[in-house]
């Protein structure tokens, strides 16, 4: 093989590398692009990337509407808040990996519309960062002597229902939150949102 032939062949051969290097980078940077699921629609600025709930173990939040999978038709507890309001717990459930979720629903029984924004709590930097939610509730432990708040994210966003509209009479808001479950040897909770009345739930799972 001559001279020239062999420096042109290492030239090419070159060539091939450098495109290949090239098209693997690329492929690397197109892995970051977007945005990370459960970011939809969020008000909060951009800031670096940080660990993600399913990195940290922390419960996600479903992308799904809350109580699409819980029977209407089950009524575990009821309780009456202000104006004609009627929380209706359908479902008090233990989810894998230590969290308790409730789901249920708040119709408008009354003759006027109602705010919901009572039921996001009294926190400033929750209630600023979860507006019209429902981050406000509460379960109580009697026998355990606990107190157990939603789970919030390091943002300080919660894990429940968010941003729900005033209730016009007749209207149904569909709720869930979830809670760091109790220990297995507690099988009934004290549960309250702000501005109803507080109500016994007995936990399944």
């Amino acid at each position: 093989m001559s001279m020239r032939r062999t420096t042109t062949t290492r030239r090419a051969m070159a060539a091939v590398s450098m495109t290949a290097a090239l098209a693997f980078a690329l492929a690397g940077c197109g892995e970051d692009g977007g945005e990370k699921p459960g970011n939809e629609g969020s008000s909060a600025p951009s800031a670096p990337a940080s660990p993600s709930a399913e990195d940290k173990g922390e419960p996600q939040q479903e992308d799904t509407a809350a109580g699409e999978n819980v029977d209407p038709n089950v009524k575990l507890a009821e309780t009456r808040g202000q104006g004609g309001l009627v929380l209706v717990i359908n479902e008090v459930k233990r989810d894998s990996g230590g969290f308790l979720t409730v789901q249920g629903k708040v119709t408008n029984e009354g003759d006027r519309r109602e705010a919901t924004t009572s039921w996001s709590g009294s926190e400033v930097n929750v209630v600023n960062k979860n507006p019209n939610s429902v981050a406000g509730a509460t379960l109580v432990d009697k026998a355990g002597k606990k107190r157990y708040y939603v789970l919030r994210d390091t943002d300080s966003r919660c894990l429940c229902t968010t941003a729900i509209t005033p209730l016009a009479p007749g209207k149904t808001a569909q709720i869930f939150m979830q809670f760091p479950a109790p220990p297995q040897s507690t099988t009934e909770v004290d549960f309250t949102l702000p501005t109803f009345a507080t109500t016994s739930l007995k936990i399944s799972g």
